[in-house]
């Protein structure tokens, strides 16, 4: 059945944002699929598209460096001007380096926060007058377990040693999200944060993990949490912080059945 909203999924190249481009499309919203689609790294827009439309689907692709003020600022409009006002803005785009701060480069702190917390400000504030017109409106940004804040009685090993500005940047969206739903509240307009349950091994996990060592979770479930989450039907969950298996309590037999 088609779905007249529009999503727009930032970092749908490849990954979550992939898997959650698909989800929506398969709910029948037209999707914009956004990335910067560079070649070093798997995966393209163009692909992601293709999936969609081989599946009956419907989206545009809008190629966009977040870290480009400019791109940033312009992209709402590029979308709304080709396929309409964005009903559900998912900010799942990232840019992660993972290094203690003695040594975190400003070049790479200054990347981070301009993809990981400026990106979805400036987005949200980009979607919030079509939303508002229309009453109605979600915005979902994609947190981390990362956000937690460590246990020192446990020791601290390298891979926590070396999340410190990753875990300030997924906190700070947590606390963007709970800030932004209660100032929109009366518009109609959810906003959560959603994070992984158990760590998602896309590209950038296996690049800096030893994924033997954790419980995995495919990026369907958090697809499938998003769906969820923007199902008109849905009761309100605005201003939460979520986990996906709290959305998915049964995630192997709901992205299995394809729902």
């Amino acid at each position: 059945m088609t779905d007249n909203r529009v999503a727009l999924v930032t970092g749908s190249s490849g990954g979550i944002g992939r898997a959650i481009a698909l989800r929506l499309a398969r709910a029948g919203l037209h999707v914009a699929v956004t990335a910067r689609t560079d070649d070093r790294y798997p995966g393209t827009i163009l692909e992601t598209v293709a999936m969609i439309e081989a599946q009956g689907g419907r989206a545009t692709p809008f190629e966009c460096d977040l870290s480009v003020r400019e791109d940033r600022l312009g992209l709402v409009g590029r979308v709304v001007d080709e396929v309409g006002d964005v009903d559900v803005l998912v900010n799942n785009a990232a840019v992660s380096t993972m290094l203690p701060l003695a040594t975190f480069p400003e070049r790479r702190f200054n990347l981070m926060i301009d993809v990981q917390v400026r990106a979805p400000l400036e987005l949200s504030q980009g979607v919030l007058p079509g939303m508002r017109r229309k009453g109605r409106g979600w915005i979902v940004n994609i947190s981390s377990p990362g956000a937690r804040h460590p246990q020192l009685e446990k020791g601290v090993g390298e891979d926590v040693s070396r999340t410190t500005v990753y875990g300030m940047c997924k906190a700070a969206i947590e606390r963007f999200s709970t800030g932004l739903a209660a100032e929109v509240f009366e518009d109609g307009i959810d906003v959560v944060a959603l994070a992984p349950t158990d760590v998602v091994a896309t590209f950038g996990a296996k690049a800096f993990f030893d994924m033997d060592d954790y419980r995995l979770e495919p990026p369907e479930v958090m697809a499938e949490a998003v769906a969820v989450l923007i199902d008109p039907a849905t009761p309100r969950r605005t201003g939460e912080i979520l986990y996906s298996q709290d959305v998915v309590p049964h995630p192997t037999e709901s992205v299995a059945s394809g729902s």
